[in-house]
């Protein structure tokens, strides 16, 4: 098994290029089932969940074919309705029941996979394509979906703004019989440059106030080209390092309009940032100010920036909050910060935090107090976004630090060992 080794205690300093966006890039890849025609897709990002989509993809008989970070795929007629045989579990297959019953009126998708940061339902997805006319059924190790003719568009508030769901009604809707809107729709980044593409593909979908996405649902859709918007996530991870060591990174091709909240908690604890025509220049700086901040779906602060920026929460002066709002358990990875010198206390603060999982007694709140210096130690990467708040502490952390569950990184971020030598971290994969 794969370990990282990470000597640190010393700032970064350099540029980092920001790949294709993972959490975009996966959903465009299984968007090619939504046609016979080829589709070719630029800036592909080259790391474990392209591979997965990919193989996805394959299992239906998809041609794929990779070169550089370039994709092309085509599948001409489905020949397999089911991704039950795919090597590696993971939630994207669900999204494969849209595309498999619009192609062949069936579809049997493996349970779900993916990083065990909290249960992730599928009852939007079901309920959804049930509405428009899909049988469901569930047969222990796989869900069979089944349609008689065309899915019929519906109208559908979401209980909450899931990414998932909302990406599983887009692929439903423009195929179906009529219109469909989408209520309480997710309206992140990742999801608008989705809906770019299918309109390239020839689908007819407007977003409007409110969260409410409308489709006007059409018979066929043709290939086309497309390139794949800049990882949001990714480059708040960077970020993150370089105020966390304080040290200064440009991440090449980081977009502003994706990053505003992340920007405003950057000023707010005292960190410093430059917008720049081709990417955003991030400086630590010698203290920080303790912030309070609460994750939420885009607009708000992605709680995918909240693990490495808690992190940074450790060299900020005084007492920092971060409330979580989106998931029901995602702060066990501070147990392991703790052990590195952190103090960091998990509570239940329901007069304080507002969101799906309020008075539920769910610990959603830490408080972290600090600065604490960091020392180094042995960690197990439980998922790639705790991962990354390993790899940024250690960064911070005197002496080495050993980690190992990789792999989850290795899903996450292209090349992430590569770019972080780069920019002068002491790292070594072992």
């Amino acid at each position: 098994m794969k370990e990282m080794h990470i000597k640190g205690g010393r700032p970064l300093y350099g540029e980092v290029v920001i790949a294709g966006a993972k959490n975009a890039a996966s959903k465009m890849i299984i968007a090619t089932l939504l046609t016979d025609e080829k589709v070719i897709l630029h800036n592909v990002p080259l790391q474990q969940e392209t591979d997965i989509a990919k193989e996805l993809i394959e299992t239906t008989g998809s041609i794929c074919k990779i070169h550089g970070h370039v994709l092309q795929a085509h599948l001409k007629k489905v020949q397999n309705i089911s991704t039950k045989a795919q090597s590696r579990k993971n939630r994207l297959s669900i999204l494969l029941a849209a595309p498999l019953l619009h192609r062949a009126g069936e579809a049997r998708v493996a349970r779900l996979g993916g990083d065990k940061i909290g249960p992730r339902p599928v009852n939007f997805h079901i309920e959804a394509l049930q509405k428009m006319g899909a049988q469901f059924s569930d047969e222990g190790d796989s869900w069979l979906f089944k349609s008689r003719g065309r899915l019929q568009g519906v109208q559908i508030e979401l209980p909450y703004p899931s990414v998932g769901a909302t990406e599983t009604m887009l692929f439903a809707g423009v195929l179906a019989k009529g219109n469909t809107v989408i209520y309480n729709a997710a309206i992140e980044p990742e999801i608008m440059e989705l809906i770019m593409m299918l309109q390239k593909m020839g689908a007819i979908i407007s977003v409007g106030a409110h969260r409410t996405i409308r489709i006007t649902g059409v018979d066929k859709l043709h290939g086309c080209e497309h390139r794949i918007l800049p990882d949001r996530l990714e480059a708040a991870s960077y970020a993150c390092i370089a105020l966390a060591t304080k040290g200064e990174i440009f991440c090449k091709g980081a977009k502003h309009d994706h990053m505003i909240t992340f920007l405003n908690a950057v000023r707010m604890i005292g960190g410093e940032y430059d917008v720049r025509p081709n990417g955003i220049l991030f400086r630590g700086s010698s203290e920080y100010k303790p912030v309070s901040i609460t994750t939420d779906t885009f607009p708000g602060f992605a709680t995918d920036w909240q693990q490495p920026f808690v992190v940074v929460m450790t060299q900020a002066m005084g007492s920092s909050m971060m409330h979580e709002t989106v998931y029901q358990d995602r702060f066990r990875y501070t147990e392991t910060l703790n052990r590195m010198g952190a103090n960091i206390t998990i509570d239940y603060m329901p007069d304080t935090i507002r969101g799906k999982f309020q008075l539920q007694n769910y610990k959603q709140s830490a408080i972290i107090y600090g600065p604490t210096p960091l020392t180094g130690t042995k960690m197990t990467v439980p998922d790639i976004r705790a991962g990354l708040a390993y790899v940024a502490a250690a960064l911070v952390a005197d002496d080495i630090s050993i980690l190992d569950g990789i792999e989850h990184l290795e899903r996450g971020y292209e090349d992430l060992h590569g770019k972080l030598a780069s920019i002068g971290a002491d790292i070594q994969i072992k």
